[in-house]
């Protein structure tokens, strides 16, 4: 995408079914397990840039030693930091032992971070400094084994302070109001009482404290800890957690909006935020990986018993589009598909504006996720094509040789226009020097398009603010001088702010936003602003579940067309000469492409859960008071 945007975070579990020789004998390594969380992480890397995070638990420790490590990172490269402080650890010249039982035995006792359950995440830091103490894998600690939690999640709550006060009515005192923290004590508040329920009853039958810890490993149920913890819940969610005797889950949200996927064999049970990695990591089929329900939770026992728990009742799935289809990697086989789709159905609205003119028209996109979208729509121009060229032949009894080939030498012009300067893109680091180094993010091939004769058709898979498009692409799309650029993206126009992960929270910072504001001050309706943020103050005060997107009256009074030749005359450069349209994806065509993943709350104000409403409208009466914060 061309606007930068901070996402979706990535979690990767791994518990190994094996004793540790298993490992060791087959694959010859003590780090089999290091090696995979590794592997997934890496490949997962587009989850997150921030930071990263790691943490082990041994099962069945000796008494007295460390049974959860962990390791976290905000360096340049995360992921290899926290893996270089983990084998950091590892003695540098060691003779192997003779079988690999001991060997197993030995380094369990002396490495810290060899042990039977991995956690691993990937942190876009939406909110919070980038410290490594915001990096996930978070740990509750206990001197009881059963009473550690370690928690790492791709999720954003949107009642926080709902979940706060609760806490502070169960009796704690959390230390902070972030989503992670208290999703974290209401978890482990819930899992102290189930372990004091157990103790409690076994303690009465006269047994003593090390045999009733035994009763409590074999008899805690994982999926009633989450159901009394994850009840009240509003936003998305696709959490994984350990406990620290061995038990381990990943939770996902009712409504399915984070994604999770899992795989097991007789070796191992893996969670990821994403299939491609799991499938390449373990070089295993697409048909072999499940999503986890929503609602569910992949519960893993320490016996090694997996389970699949209803913890809340599902609700409509509705699966976040955005996230799948604009920040996922695109080698997933449903996701490549569906991103090809997205640019196969722009082909009508395309023709339309270049008034069907291939000859004086050339088709291009934005690196680099915009790609696969413009294989989909050169598909559908090539599908035009050929129909025209049989309609042409079929129609006319006689041809002149000139006009045969005048009918068959037409062909869609691809070039690749527009090229991404990663280097300069690294340096973008805070807003002041934004605007000023944006403009260098992307050059252009010079020669490809004919200056005052061509039209200039660009895709791009989704535009958020426009800063980028107006200060950079479309300056220097202008140098080749196009008679007309046209800028498609594959992505509806993004309306309204995103409250379960991606950092898309203040209104004013939409393109989409601005315009309407331009027309409404245009039509001299601005007593309409100040009639729905009376709603949404009036909103706020209700409970939760009567909250309505009120927002969504603004957008009523205008159609998506007009709303797109608003963003036309926003984003164009004042100083440029050549006409710009900017078309945009429709609803309907995006759930055609993804009927799977039908979640688009950024695009309609449609949210899933009460509390996205109450983020839309908070958002709102920000824009108005002048207030740039956050709306959740």
């Amino acid at each position: 995408m061309s606007d930068s945007i901070k996402h979706e975070c990535g979690i990767a579990l791994i518990r190994l079914l094996k004793p540790l020789e298993f490992y060791v004998e087959k694959y010859r390594t003590i780090a089999y397990g290091l090696n995979k969380l590794y592997l997934l992480m890496e490949k997962q890397h587009n989850r997150g840039q921030d930071g990263a995070g790691a943490a082990v638990i041994k099962l069945d420790p000796i008494p007295g030693s460390h049974f959860i490590n962990r390791a976290r990172s905000i360096d340049n490269q995360p992921i290899v930091d926290v893996f270089h402080q983990i084998f950091s650890t590892f003695p540098k010249e060691r003779k192997a032992l003779d079988n690999p039982a001991a060997e197993a035995d030995w380094y369990k006792k002396n490495s810290p971070f060899v042990g039977e359950l991995l956690l691993g995440h990937l942190r876009y830091g939406t909110y919070g400094r980038n410290t490594d103490s915001y990096c996930h894998p978070f740990i509750r600690e206990n001197n009881w084994m059963t009473r550690n939690l370690v928690l790492a999640g791709n999720f954003n709550m949107t009642n926080v302070d709902d979940q706060f006060n609760l806490l502070m009515q169960l009796g704690q005192h959390p230390i902070e109001r972030s989503d992670t923290i208290t999703v974290m004590e209401k978890i482990g508040h819930f899992l102290d009482d189930e372990v004091q329920k157990i103790f409690d009853r076994y303690k009465d039958q006269g047994y003593s404290n090390k045999e009733i810890t035994d009763f409590i490993v074999k008899e805690l149920s994982v999926r009633r800890i989450l159901s009394r913890a994850a009840k009240d819940f509003d936003g998305g969610y696709a959490m994984a957690g350990m406990f620290g005797h061995g038990d381990s889950f990943v939770l996902r949200d009712p409504n399915g909006i984070r994604p999770a996927y899992f795989y097991q064999d007789d070796e191992v049970v893996v969670v990821a935020s994403e299939r491609p990695a799991i499938q390449t990591t373990f070089n295993v089929p697409f048909e072999k990986i499940q999503e986890v329900k929503p609602g569910h939770a992949i519960v893993i026992k320490k016996d090694g018993r997996v389970k699949h728990d209803l913890v809340r009742e599902p609700g409509e799935k509705k699966s976040c589009s955005f996230e799948r289809i604009y920040f996922s990697r695109g080698t997933d086989k449903e996701i490549y598909e569906e991103r090809k789709l997205l640019g196969y159905y722009l082909c009508e609205r395309i023709l339309k504006a270049i008034n069907h003119d291939f000859e004086n028209t050339v088709f291009s996109f934005i690196p680099n996720t915009a790609e696969v979208a413009f294989y989909g729509l050169m598909k559908g121009m090539e599908d035009y094509l050929n129909q025209y060229k049989k309609d042409q032949i079929v129609s006319k009894s006689r041809l002149t040789d000139e006009e045969v080939l005048r009918i068959l030498s037409l062909r869609v012009r691809m070039e690749k226009i527009a090229v991404k300067d990663v280097k300069a893109r690294t340096f973008i680091a805070d807003d002041s020097s934004r605007d000023e180094m944006v403009s260098h993010v992307y050059d252009i091939t010079y020669g490809s398009v004919r200056a005052d004769v061509d039209t200039l058709v660009v895709i791009d898979d989704s535009i958020v603010r426009g800063t980028t498009l107006q200060k950079s692409i479309l300056s220097n799309l202008a140098k080749l001088r196009p008679k007309k650029i046209i800028i498609v993206s594959s992505a509806p126009q993004i309306r309204y702010p995103d409250c379960y992960g991606i950092d898309m929270s203040r209104m004013y910072d939409f393109v989409a936003f601005r315009a309407l504001i331009d027309l409404l001050k245009e039509r001299n309706w601005t007593t309409k602003l100040s009639e729905v943020y009376d709603k949404c103050k009036i909103s706020l005060t209700l409970p939760v579940e009567q909250t309505k997107n009120h927002v969504q009256e603004l957008y009523d009074l205008f159609t998506a067309d007009e709303i797109s030749a608003k963003i036309s005359e926003i984003v164009r450069p004042q100083t440029m000469f050549a006409e710009v349209t900017v078309l945009y994806q429709t609803i309907e065509d995006l759930h055609k492409a993804c009927p799977l993943n039908t979640g688009d709350w950024y695009f309609t104000g449609n949210y899933p859960t009460p509390g996205g409403n109450n983020v839309a409208n908070r958002a709102f009466i920000n824009y108005m008071d002048g207030n740039k914060e956050r709306a959740y």
